[in-house]
């Protein structure tokens, strides 16, 4: 390892060259053989770096193979190019991909661990976990012969030994409310869906709320029928929240967008070093180019999140309300190895319809002061107020309609809306940094279990929290057995704030699931009002 270190640098350099050649193939359409290879490289460098790999290989003292010199030096070239070019390690990249790819193999249970014991939340319908006999509320206390409760397993571990092929069959020790004797069940692994539409639910009479968490192979698909649900339920407009969705699949973004716009409207095009172009447009078939829609950002919406609030954006289709947008403008190339490992590599860039370029400005090599943006923003105040936020002249672009927009990196929302702190107070930050306020709505589910399960609709939930006079004084107690004394003033700061919450919380622990959280956390969600708000005046 000594020599891997001390002598990194030379061999980033001999490693990129075998780099350059592999990539060159791929990008244009080819893959070169070994011996292209070496063709390629003796042309440019009379053959010198491929010796010098092959020497290391075969008479440096310590064994030492050629990938292991690559799997320390491709990260390194890569750290010298842009933010966004990376390389996926073989056992990364199971973990990276599996979200965007629609499914995973597992048991089909949805879990927390907030109080060192893993606790069965939800059960998916129809699931393994569900056809074996869990049930939420079950804790978990043994996967096949390893000891789980109270173990201080990290998630990660759990969830490694939940996980397996599908087919594959693994033993539960379950203790459950009411059953003295420990509960075992045998659970076959299944395809468990990964959805990206987390919630699908209506706000008002009129306005429909679809939840997107990330771009994934089925997001259109989700979408599209998550729009046809809503209709069905009396929707006229719509709210699509893109917040903290840092991207995905490209094609997804363009297909949601092509669902929201009339025929031969641009939706996107790329431009890569040589200024070549690829524009995407409409193309007509779009289901739902009559709704009113709200396209909801903030600061960790990227990518593809970016390409589709730009595309309305600049369609002059819809109003984007929020905070300026990540500004992750950079298109990448997927390129797999034998090992299983991958590289992605920065290809092109995304413009909006309007000519913006979606990518922030960045500093090659200075990855640390790209990645502080965030903070800087925060600390320049540009979460509190759009007045802190400054575009050059040059940077203004104009939409169809006459409408002023801004390029320089991210979207920036026609309608900015404020980081709300008006309501914390040192009280609700103690309940709610220390996980207390949480692990009282999971311990109020528990106890509340049938009561959540016999809810058919969310009106039903609302009588149940209605009902419930002692159920915030009852969460002041349980904060005070676990070190945080009650203070009125702060209390009546945060009351309402944390109220919601607790309803929220626990009301995402019934079967309405993210559709139930998102009804009740409304009320005090400051973007989700003013969305609400620009619907109905514009209806």
């Amino acid at each position: 390892m000594k020599f891997l270190q001390k002598y990194a640098l030379p061999i980033l350099v001999v490693v990129s060259v075998f780099l350059f050649g592999w990539i060159f193939g791929q990008r244009y359409g080819r893959q070169l053989t070994e011996g292209q290879i070496n063709i390629l490289i003796g042309s440019r460098m009379n053959n010198k770096l491929s010796k010098v790999v092959s020497y290391i290989e075969h008479d440096y003292i310590e064994p030492l193979t050629a990938d292991s010199v690559a799997e320390l030096a491709i990260p390194a070239i890569l750290a010298k190019l842009d933010p966004h070019s990376a390389y996926i390690p073989a056992r990364e990249f199971k973990e990276v991909e599996e979200p965007l790819q629609g499914e995973f193999d597992g048991i089909g249970i949805v879990f927390n661990m907030a109080t060192d014991t893993v606790i069965v939340l939800n059960v998916i319908p129809s699931g393994p976990s569900q056809k074996a006999g869990v049930v939420a509320g079950d804790r978990i206390i043994r996967v096949n012969d390893t000891l789980i409760a109270g173990q201080k397993m990290a998630q990660r571990e759990v969830m490694k030994r939940l996980r397996g092929p599908r087919g594959s069959k693994v033993t539960l020790t379950l203790e459950r409310r009411s059953v003295a004797d420990s509960v075992v069940v045998e659970v076959t692994r299944d395809a468990i869906p990964l959805n990206s539409v987390e919630a699908t639910v209506m706000l008002t009479d009129n306005i429909g709320f679809i939840r997107l968490s990330q771009f994934a192979k089925s997001s259109h698909r989700e979408v599209k029928a998550a729009v046809d649900t809503l209709r069905k339920q009396g929707m006229k407009s719509l709210i699509l929240d893109l917040r903290g969705n840092s991207g995905g699949f490209l094609d997804q973004a363009i297909l949601i967008a092509n669902e929201f716009l009339e025929r031969g409207k641009l939706i996107v095009y790329t431009e890569d070093r040589n200024k070549s172009r690829l524009r995407q447009f409409s193309d007509g078939s779009g289901s739902a180019t009559d709704l009113e829609i709200a396209v909801l950002i903030d600061e960790s919406s990227a990518s593809s999140s970016e390409i589709l609030a730009g595309a309305l954006q600049d369609n002059d289709r819809g109003t984007i309300i929020g905070r300026r947008s990540f500004g992750k403008g950079l298109v990448q190339s997927q390129t797999a190895f034998e090992d299983g490992s991958a590289l992605r590599l920065t290809v092109a860039k995304y413009f909006t319809p309007t000519g913006r370029s979606i990518q922030k400005p960045y500093t090659a090599g200075k990855d640390e002061e790209y990645n502080m943006d965030i903070i800087n923003r925060y600390k320049h105040n540009e979460f509190f107020s759009a007045d802190s936020i400054h575009f050059a002249d040059s940077l203004k672009f104009t939409t169809p309609k006459g409408k002023t927009v801004y390029g320089g990196g991210g979207i920036m929302p026609d309608i900015f809306t404020p980081l709300d702190t008006t309501n914390m107070s040192k009280y609700y930050l103690e309940v709610s940094g220390r996980n207390i306020l949480y692990r009282y709505t999971i311990d109020y589910a528990d106890a509340h279990r049938k009561e959540l399960s016999d809810a058919k609709t969310l009106a039903d939930l609302e009588t149940m929290f209605a009902k419930d006079k002692r159920l915030f004084n009852r969460f002041v107690d349980y904060a005070a057995k676990n070190g945080v004394k009650p203070h009125l003033r702060d209390i009546s700061t945060s009351r309402h704030i944390m109220e919601a919450q607790l309803r929220a919380y626990i009301a995402r622990n019934s079967a309405f699931d993210s559709n139930a959280f998102y009804y009740f956390i409304c009320p005090i969600d400051n973007t989700l009002q003013a969305a609400i708000k620009t619907l109905e005046e514009n209806d």
